[in-house]
């Protein structure tokens, strides 16, 4: 798969095709040109008296301290040694793609003062699919992700490990497999290759894959149990969402009336005692939309954040002009992620809801436990409904904001740093479990259409999603081993497949 830079916007399904496979990289003619101008300036500026930060002056607390011009290529290269300080488990190595692919859109603008070898080198890592092996842990998103981005430098330098093709190995065995020598770098590089947001947005970009299909797919999942437990249509009408008009409850309520229309099993509610459904039912769109306009908010802020420089000091070569400032702070993104994990709890609580009312006698309208055919020798999904209710209260974890955390670092010098990078590695397990939750209420919602009686008709839309759980994992009709079934189910959720067999049916669902 090929993919175009040339310092403009990056298609968000450039991004999906990141995360999913290796891409080949060509840059546009523009691009070049961008890359230069900057490049001049700075070489303009090593030549001055007056210190520059971070170009002939030392980094953070040392921004005062002018360094020899014999020892500024020492600087850049110590810059990114020094900040390769990660702990943890690697980040995936999807994940280190796209956080080349943003740091090398981010220097494609023009204004970070690298040289075009840079942008070469970063280009060749990524055709290659030569991906250096971050640790998780160690950034607080003040100057942005510096020990993951010294990480992301170092293997261009020769330094640290990368998975070639697949394959660990170090930079430098690497490096000569492709061809290549180590870089060195000149000034300015390594502060612009190290300083910047592109790890967490990458982080960011992957929660919002799974948020995506999430969102997309719990509607499913909501009309599906609906279905089973012969659930009302009256809370879905338009006039109601028409009186209070959230964007996101107008958008679910049409989205349920597509999925439900010409169900057999909803109709049958007209004349049942039930007066109003359960919460978990009827105030789906109340809930669902407002997590959807939550996922849409959160998006927008990473898609704009992916487009932006965020390395510092920053060139304008129309002007001349080096401004130091905090284009770097990640305040942006921990919000916009902090704000995902809380709607995605949210969701994967109300999807949880709905399972124990589809495999509790007592509190839904199925006459067995469990929704297995014969309860007490077999308990069906019981156990199912307890794994989504862990994970449930793992979610409820995760979701405390990162973003209202600060620790000051650099010996007071960066007395505000914005977390952003652990609320985008929390929302990204939280868009993890809530996939697992869905997973589990699809299996449960179709096990419940099962035990209906042959003469109803489900609606077009939970017919489609009924067969496309169907396709994958028969009906219950004896306890087996269901880890693998869940892992199934929630494998198509991640990867759209039951979303789009609906989509084929009734249109698009987000």
């Amino acid at each position: 798969m090929a993919i175009t830079l040339n310092g403009g916007p990056l298609a968000w399904e450039s991004v999906l095709q990141a995360l999913s496979r290796p891409v080949r990289v060509r840059i546009g003619p523009t691009a070049y040109g961008r890359v230069r101008r900057a490049r001049a300036v700075i070489e303009r500026h090593l030549g001055d008296s007056a210190p520059v930060y971070g170009i002939n002056t030392g980094f953070g607390i040392f921004a005062r301290t002018r360094i020899a011009r014999k020892d500024l290529f020492l600087l850049q290269r110590n810059l990114v040694l020094s900040h390769a300080a990660g702990v943890g488990e690697p980040l995936a190595p999807a994940i280190s793609r796209l956080t080349l692919l943003f740091k090398l859109q981010a220097l494609l603008k023009g204004h970070s003062g690298v040289r075009p070898i840079v942008v070469d080198y970063l280009r060749a890592f990524l055709s290659a699919d030569c991906l250096p092996l971050i640790p998780a842990q160690g950034s607080v998103g003040a100057s942005g992700d510096l020990a993951p981005l010294a990480h992301m430098t170092a293997p261009l330098l020769g330094e640290g490990t990368v998975w070639l093709r697949g394959r660990r190995m170090g930079a430098g065995k690497a490096l000569s497999q492709m061809g290549l020598s180590p870089l060195m770098l000149h000034p300015k590089e390594g502060l612009a290759l190290v300083n910047g947001t592109q790890a967490m947005t990458a982080v960011a970009a992957a929660a919002l894959a799974l948020a995506h299909e999430s969102v997309a797919h719990a509607e499913i999942a909501g009309a599906l149990t609906i279905e089973g437990l012969f659930g009302s249509v009256a809370p879905f009408q338009a006039p109601l969402h028409m009186v209070r008009p959230h964007p996101g409850a107008v958008a679910s309520a049409r989205i349920l009336r597509r999925l439900l229309a010409g169900s057999h099993v909803v109709a049958s509610h007209k004349t049942c005692p039930r007066v109003q459904d359960p919460y978990a039912l009827r105030c789906i769109p109340a809930v669902h939309g407002t997590v959807r306009e939550a996922y849409l908010a959160a998006r927008a802020t990473v898609t704009r954040e992916m487009e932006s420089v965020t390395d510092n000091p920053i060139v304008f070569p129309a002007t001349g002009r080096i401004l130091s400032g905090g284009n770097f702070h990640g305040a942006p993104v921990a919000f916009a992620m902090d704000q995902l994990a809380i709607a995605l709890t949210t969701l994967g609580s109300m999807a949880e809801r709905r399972v124990e009312q589809l495999t509790n006698p007592k509190a839904g309208e199925l006459p067995v436990q469990g929704l297995a055919r014969k309860p007490g020798l077999h308990s069906g999904y019981m156990v199912a409904h307890v794994t989504a209710a862990s994970l449930v209260s793992e979610n409820k974890g995760l979701a405390h904001p990162a973003s209202i955390d600060t620790i000051p670092t650099w010996a007071g010098q960066e007395d505000h740093v914005s977390m952003g990078m652990w609320a985008a590695r929390k929302a990204l397990t939280v868009a993890e479990n809530t996939a697992n939750i869905i997973g589990i209420e699809l299996l449960a919602g179709a096990q419940a259409c099962d035990l209906h009686p042959v003469s109803y008709r489900l609606g077009r839309g939970t017919r489609a999603a009924f067969r496309a759980v169907r396709i994958r994992v028969p009906m219950l009709r004896s306890d087996r081993f269901l880890a693998t079934e869940i892992a199934v189910i929630r494998d198509a959720v991640t990867a759209g497949a039951i979303r789009l067999a609906v989509e084929r049916v009734v249109g698009p669902i987000i």
